[in-house]
């Protein structure tokens, strides 16, 4: 199953368009978080953008949501994940899968709290022209 999903998010993003990646001003990623594209697609409003994000040991991706829904396959570590009630609301470790759900009540950050780099395909499902994230700021967690 996880390998299908793999497949199914590696094969809906076929084309090879290269993009930049952003970051958050509210609470921006952790030193060394990256992220390179590498496939993108549209069909009709919709971007299909795949993204390989790597987050280092000890960092956090900063405090975001997404205009439309990701899907992630953990091919590396451990992503430990919070909501904006700072409750952790999620544990995803090399072969899961995750799903974010869109908008802005759905605050969230994702962090490397292991000694591995954690290393994720992201399918982003996107209206077109949107960012990969909308910032947001720390909602009152003591955590970064």
């Amino acid at each position: 199953m996880r390998s299908a999903l793999r497949t199914a998010i590696v094969g809906a993003v076929t084309a090879g368009t290269v993009l930049t990646c952003g970051t958050a001003d509210a609470t921006p990623p952790g030193p060394g978080v990256t992220g390179r594209v590498i496939s993108r697609t549209t069909v009709g409003e919709t971007d299909y953008i795949l993204r390989e994000v790597t987050i280092p040991p000890g960092q956090t991706t900063g405090w975001h949501y997404h205009d439309g829904p990701l899907y992630g396959y953990v091919r590396q570590g451990t992503l430990t994940h919070y909501h904006s009630d700072c409750a952790q609301d999620g544990l995803y470790r090399t072969g899961g899968t995750l799903y974010e759900p869109s908008g802005s009540g759905n605050v969230h950050l994702g962090a490397n709290r292991g000694d591995k780099t954690v290393v994720l395909d992201v399918l982003y499902v996107l209206p077109h022209g949107s960012p990969f994230s909308e910032d947001a700021p720390n909602p009152g967690c003591s955590f970064q």
